[in-house]
């Protein structure tokens, strides 16, 4: 069973961390869901994967500046460094992050 990761802890992660916020009653969530689950596997330890539901975490999504569902947002050591808002394919989600892991 994974450790439950609080959005706050998650954010202060050294390196880089991808998180999503989303919504179980979004579509397009929905169908990021398999995509999240094959980025995470293939960053194994590079780099951790969390999500947020907003109906259960409003005030992160709020913190966080979400408007809409699914937003990525990846931190690099508390720094937003790259956002996104709405499908995206798994090789640009793993691209964002990759690009970001150099950069840091």
């Amino acid at each position: 069973m994974k450790k439950e990761v609080s959005y706050s802890e998650a954010v202060k992660t050294t390196g880089a961390v991808l998180i999503e916020f989303y919504a179980t009653w979004c579509p397009h969530c929905q169908r990021m869901m398999p995509v999240v689950e094959q980025v995470r596997e293939l960053l194994g330890d590079q780099a951790p994967v969390y999500q947020y539901d907003i109906d259960k975490y409003e005030d992160d999504a709020e913190k966080a500046g979400v408007e809409s569902v699914p937003t990525f947002i990846i931190y690099d050591n508390n720094r937003e460094m790259w956002r996104h808002t709405g499908e995206i394919t798994g090789e640009e989600l793993l691209n964002a992050v990759y690009s970001v892991m150099q950069a840091g």
